[in-house]
């Protein structure tokens, strides 16, 4: 019987070998076909653990990519940065955590798809929320939502400019990145100013009184497996 780490060396395998094949076939069957071939994995064990063919590859892609970016951010001394600072390491991070451009247009590519859309936003999600656990994130209340769904659009942005930048070093990526973190830390000190407004304390305290139990909203169990992670508690 295969080991736990025997399938993860295999699963690795197979996705190493499918890189030399997407850029010229993408992330499809035909890329799983010649990886099975080429890394000698059992053609069983290989469609067990890529059941969905192309789509399952470029998932473990993703998600590879996630695990080195987690990694990294393990060795940083986040601490002696400012918050921004630290978010906008973790985004730079992670792409820089990318080996291979091509694969990452050609997952884009095939995500934007109708039948994939809702994977490839499953995955940017991921990312957002490997980012903010990292971060030490311990909300439980709606701004757990809110900090996920504001950094997944400032990593699906940052990822497309990235990918049509031809700039030294990719700076002016990095530039675009801090002109998104700058536009989020903004608007999170204007709802910090709104909620110190005394006018918005009295209208929270007297007819707008109910969205305070919007604190408690929680991930429904049969939803939280379609979204990576869930608030604390």
């Amino acid at each position: 019987m295969q080991s736990e780490n025997g399938v993860d060396q295999a699963k690795d395998r197979v996705l190493d070998a499918a890189l030399g094949h997407v850029a010229f076939d993408g992330w499809s069957e035909v890329t799983l076909k010649a990886a099975i071939a080429d890394s000698g994995v059992a053609v069983g064990l290989a469609r067990a653990l890529f059941p969905r063919g192309g789509v399952d590859l470029a998932v473990a892609y993703h998600q590879r990519g996630n695990a080195a970016m987690r990694a990294e951010l393990a060795l940083r001394d986040l601490g002696s940065l400012r918050y921004r600072d630290r978010i906008a390491l973790a985004v730079r991070l992670r792409l820089e955590a990318i080996s291979d451009p091509e694969a990452v247009r050609r997952g884009t590519a095939m995500f934007a798809l109708p039948q994939h859309a809702a994977e490839g936003a499953r995955l940017i999600w991921g990312t957002a929320d490997a980012i903010w656990v990292a971060m030490g994130d311990s909300s439980t209340d709606i701004n757990w939502y809110t900090k996920r769904i504001t950094l997944s659009a400032v990593y699906g942005s940052t990822v497309l400019y990235w990918l049509g930048d031809d700039s030294a070093g990719h700076s002016a990526t990095w530039e675009f990145l801090d002109r998104r973190i700058e536009n989020v830390m903004a608007i999170e000190k204007l709802k910090s100013g709104v909620r110190e407004n005394a006018f918005v304390k009295a209208m929270m305290a007297g007819p707008l009184k109910g969205l305070e139990k919007l604190r408690g909203l929680r991930m429904p169990p049969d939803f939280r497996g379609d979204l990576p992670g869930g608030p604390p508690g």
